[in-house]
């Protein structure tokens, strides 16, 4: 089994999905390629990150009550309609027939309320509790970009060192023009730039390296009633950082410690905030 065939069966692989003997193949070629298990390490983490980005919330105490008594009167009046008069039927074995076919066609309805019923007291009862707020659904997206990168071998699509390679190639495809500086003197050389889609719009993506981690800083123009305040978040071993200035919103993504991603923020800032004469 080759690399290819392996990483189209990783979802089934870490999903248990997949027969003993194709399983058991999967888990040989992974003690045998590092680069695929680097990748199996990196998918298993983006699943766990999004799966804990997924609130679970408990059915309210009387909701079973109230689906259980509406199906007992719902089969109640079906069954009183159902019922045939005690007249002899002329036909009783296709009368009995009759029966049956109306009987199995009250439940087939019956599983249709129910499955109304149920989504309809969830809708209501659960839906707005279960909405997660925007920080949340931002952050996966965020850790699942910063995860994909590091799986498909694509962290950048100008790799150079050179930032001024980097933020002319980003400013002819972006309608925005990101600062793109050199944070080599704070430990965080440049490995290049790429295009990503993140919070419904393109982004500007800035690579650093830390020793042997890697850094992506996501980049686009701060919205006007944006938060500004500076932000960090912690999950499933990656640290997210996140601050703004007057023109454009910042998200730092990386498995580094909180205190690096401190470190670049503060080389960052250095080199494009203006400084007073």
């Amino acid at each position: 089994m080759n690399c290819k065939e392996v990483i189209n069966l990783m979802d089934g692989y870490l999903d248990s999905e997949l027969d003993p003997v194709t399983s058991q193949t999967v888990e040989h070629h992974l003690r045998e390629c590092p680069n695929c298990d680097q990748a199996y390490n990196a998918h298993g983490s983006l699943m766990r990150a999004i799966a804990s980005s997924s609130p679970y919330h408990r059915a309210p105490a009387g909701l079973r009550e109230r689906i259980q008594s509406s199906l007992r009167e719902e089969i109640g009046e079906r069954t009183t309609r159902s019922v045939v008069p005690d007249a002899q039927p002329l036909f009783p074995r296709r009368l009995a027939e009759a029966r049956i076919i109306r009987w199995d066609t009250s439940w087939n309805w019956l599983a249709l309320a129910a499955a109304i019923i149920f989504a309809a007291i969830i809708t209501f009862n659960l839906v707005p509790r279960l909405r997660p707020g925007s920080d949340q659904l931002l952050a996966t997206q965020l850790i699942a970009g910063h995860v994909r990168s590091l799986m498909a071998n694509h962290l950048t699509d100008v790799a150079s060192s050179d930032q001024h390679t980097v933020k002319p190639w980003l400013d002819t495809k972006l309608d925005f023009a990101p600062a793109v500086p050199d944070l080599s003197s704070k430990g965080f050389p440049l490995i290049g730039g790429r295009l990503d889609y993140l919070d419904n719009r393109p982004v500007a993506a800035l690579i650093y390296q830390r020793r042997k981690h890697f850094v992506n800083l996501f980049v686009w123009p701060v919205e006007s009633n944006a938060a500004k305040a500076t932000k960090t978040i912690s999950r499933q071993g990656y640290h997210l950082l996140h601050w703004a200035d007057t023109d454009f919103s910042y998200w730092a993504v990386s498995d580094v410690s909180a205190d690096d991603l401190q470190t670049l923020k503060q080389g960052f800032e250095e080199q494009t905030q203006p400084h007073p004469h």
